[in-house]
């Protein structure tokens, strides 16, 4: 470790939880250089949904590098963009009867949400936008004012405006009511606020501590930003691409959003893609150019994502999401009992789950042990006090049962 702790900056965070230095993996294993193996319940914080180098998407883009394809093309046309979007059109929009466009942008989570954003408040012509408690919605500064973390915000050095912070629903003060209130303000002319251009939510807030809204609280958002004109915007970043049992977080909960901001999963094999899906007269609002980024055209993304949308052909790998899902929530369940006293909580959707054990340092002082065991998992929430299980999906039943085995063996030993 010594070259990365001389030379690459103090800002390095995921190899101080993992001091180790990887040198091959494949599906839910990671090895470092002196043999040892790792399962993974990290799975690159939710990119490698299927798994270290797929071997159906390696083969793809091996070929494709082979004939010499386009790996970086702006956003011209190119066969293998053309390729993403007709399978991505077949597989996800038309099934569910959605006429989305598809608008790729600058390859991050954040940069989606950015675009997200300047095209909420172009379409509205308004300036503030609503978030809620607990979310995670990127670094940049637009999507570092919807991000609750005071961690994260303290390092903007600059105000993070134009956002108006509602609870989320499972937060102190959250629900319908907290929703009812917020409209009614809205309605009172006397109450100085104006209405937003949009709002923005996670179904699950995956790095705010695996918070899972309802159905019910999602549809009354929904409503009420539709009511005063705003957009609804799912950031499906960290739990779309089939994490939850189905291919969108929000499959069959009566949702209808303006905006989807993809990424992390959606390139197939870690080689980064983001995209949103933008309801067509939203998105004639554009002018050609207005929202730019020089990497919108990844070729070997394209042609991974290609490849990972054929795992949403049928119904195979979704119900073995849920079924993996549903041990991995009685693992920890079990856990929880067994702690009694300490007030532990599981929550989660198919495969993203969280133990929430209340105290920051015992949860770092879990994933440390875990990571001596050989597991990769690590904490998120407030003060860093839920772990959040994330495998790869195509992750086998051995490992699995060996990381859940590790995990909560890590936290009975640290009680």
């Amino acid at each position: 470790m010594e070259v990365f702790e001389k030379w690459e900056s103090e800002i390095r965070g995921y190899s101080r939880t993992y001091p180790t230095v990887f040198a091959s993996a494949s599906n839910a294993r990671q090895v470092d250089e002196a043999g040892r193996s790792y399962v993974d319940f990290f799975a690159g914080a939710g990119v490698l949904n299927f798994g270290h180098n797929n071997p159906r998407m390696k083969r793809a883009m091996i070929a494709f590098l082979e004939a010499d394809g386009v790996a970086h093309s702006l956003d011209m046309a190119t066969t293998t963009k053309r390729d993403f979007i007709e399978a991505f059109v077949a597989t996800v929009l038309e099934p569910r009867g959605l006429t989305m466009k598809l608008q790729f942008m600058g390859p991050t989570g954040s940069n989606a949400v950015e675009a997200a954003l300047k095209l909420a408040r172009k379409v509205t012509g308004r300036r503030e936008v609503v978030a809620f408690t607990h979310g995670f919605h990127g670094m940049t500064l637009g999507s570092l004012a919807l991000t609750g973390n005071e961690f994260f915000r303290a390092a903007a050095g600059v105000p993070l405006e134009n956002v108006v912070r509602l609870p989320f629903e499972t937060a102190p003060g959250g629900g319908l009511q907290a929703l009812d209130d917020y409209r009614a303000q809205l309605s009172d002319v006397s109450s100085g606020l104006s209405a937003p251009a949009a709002f923005v939510v996670e179904t699950i807030q995956a790095e705010g501590g695996v918070n899972v809204a309802s159905a019910e609280w999602l549809r009354a958002v929904q409503q009420l930003a539709h009511d005063v004109g705003a957009l609804f915007v799912i950031d499906d970043i960290q739990v779309a691409c089939g994490r939850t049992g189905s291919y969108f977080s929000f499959d069959g909960m009566g949702l209808d959003p303006d905006i989807i901001c993809l990424a992390k999963g959606i390139g197939g094999y870690g080689t980064p893609l983001a995209m949103n899906l933008v309801k067509p007269e939203h998105d004639a609002r554009w002018l050609p150019g207005e929202h730019t980024g020089t990497f919108r055209g990844q070729g070997l993304s394209f042609v991974a994502g290609k490849e990972a949308l054929t795992y949403f052909e049928d119904d195979a790998l979704m119900t073995e999401v849920r079924a993996k899902g549903e041990r991995m929530a009685s693992a920890l369940l079990a856990v929880a009992q067994e702690a009694e006293g300490r007030s532990f909580v599981v929550r989660g959707r198919g495969m993203i789950q969280g133990l929430d054990v209340v105290d920051g340092a015992f949860a770092k002082a879990v994933a440390a042990e875990c990571f001596s065991r050989g597991l990769l998992v690590g904490p998120c929430g407030s003060g860093g006090r839920v772990l959040k299980l994330i495998p790869p999906l195509t992750i086998p039943d051995d490992d699995l049962t060996e990381g859940l085995e590790i995990l909560t063996g890590a936290v009975r030993d640290t009680l």
